[in-house]
């Protein structure tokens, strides 16, 4: 491979990530229309990829994104200080107690349980990441002066309104002016681009993103409308994924984009909402390596898991170069960031490994 990454000791940052952070608020085992407590959490698709490098991997991470300056903005940040992110590059934007100059992110996820599926509904409109635009931030300190050997940013920021667009293509050009690496997670959510353009709208922003982007990362239904790749033959009364028609699309994709230095994307069947088949497949060097399957893998909550694959494949990338070794670690990462409550990883790098190595599930005393 030749990813070439800054050295350690000239950058305040292993990795920073760029976008929304917000409140997540769980019913536990129950529905949120009946619910009468929630468990708080907070989460994030660009974030949950740094929380789960610094609290997993022990590397050390920021975030880069906006709070309305309220008492939510601050439990907020408590909640980031306690994942171990550092919370220096948070901008702080004024608020007048209702909403209107700018608000923080809510979101109401409840798991699911076999046949019924999860569920999620945002409150996002109006916050403050949302209306930031990139003079609220400096990005000639953060990667030229501070120095940054790692940005991850991604699709669901990207959505959010016409400044985020505008924003993410700056801290990429001056991440990149300065040898930064980029990842970027196309993470598509077709009710979030909705508001500014819809499909259209995704496929232009994407595109020219992708243009500047080393490490790219997502689903089949994420390269399909987001970059215009399909997977031929891959049907859903398929009892098995057509391997081959991913390799097909991601050998299509480098072509278009002989930028990519790395190209990862998850495979999961759905069996039941509690019940998948996990694996992913990651093309490097002009090779494509498959990770372990994962069949029958039971799980708790399966939001966060493609992150917590991207925390798991950044790593291995930072600090081995190994492809196949990198996409393991993506996928053991993922798997057992499922097992657990919550949209951030609970997992350990020991752990990760174990799984890796083929480790069960026998109790450890």
């Amino acid at each position: 491979m030749k990813l070439q990454i800054r050295p350690q000791e000239e950058c305040a940052f292993d990795a920073v990530s760029l976008g929304e952070v917000m409140l997540r608020l769980d019913p536990g085992e129950g529905r949120i229309r009946t619910a009468r407590n929630f468990r708080a959490w907070e989460g994030g698709g660009e974030y949950n990829v740094v929380r789960g490098l610094r609290r997993c991997f022990g590397m050390k991470t920021a975030v880069i994104t906006a709070f309305a300056e309220n008492e939510v903005g601050r439990l907020m940040e408590d909640f980031i200080l306690q994942g171990g992110v550092d919370t220096s590059l948070i901008h702080w934007m004024q608020s007048d107690g209702i909403g209107r100059l700018c608000r923080n992110g809510i979101n109401f996820t409840e798991r699911g349980f076999g046949i019924r599926g999860a569920v999620g509904c945002s409150d996002r409109a109006n916050t403050a990441i949302s209306k930031a635009t990139s003079k609220d931030f400096d990005f000639e300190y953060i990667f030229g002066t501070l120095g940054v050997r790692w940005l991850h940013t991604g699709g669901i920021y990207a959505a959010l309104s016409e400044q985020a667009c505008e924003t993410v293509l700056e801290a990429i050009k001056t991440a990149k002016k300065y040898g930064t690496i980029v990842s970027y997670d196309l993470n598509y959510r077709p009710s979030m681009w909705s508001a500014i353009g819809g499909l259209e709208k995704a496929q232009e922003v994407n595109k020219e993103i992708a243009e500047y982007v080393d490490v790219m990362i997502g689903n089949e239904e994420d390269f399909t409308a987001c970059l215009g790749f399909e997977v031929e033959g891959n049907d859903a009364d398929l009892k098995e994924l057509n391997i081959d028609g991913y390799k097909k699309m991601i050998n299509e994709a480098v072509k278009t984009y002989p930028n990519f230095i790395a190209v990862a994307t998850t495979l999961r069947e759905v069996k039941t909402a509690t019940v998948n088949d996990w694996s992913a497949l990651c093309w490097a060097g002009g090779e494509i390596y498959k990770a372990k399957d994962y069949k029958g893998l039971e799980i708790m909550d399966r939001v966060g898991g493609g992150d917590s694959f991207a925390s798991g494949l950044i790593y291995g990338l930072i600090t081995t170069g190994d492809a196949e070794l990198a996409v393991n670690y993506g996928a053991a990462h993922g798997a057992l960031a499922m097992t657990t409550p919550g949209d951030t990883t609970m997992a350990s790098k020991r752990e990760v490994e174990a799984v890796m190595g083929g480790a069960g599930a026998r109790v450890q005393r």
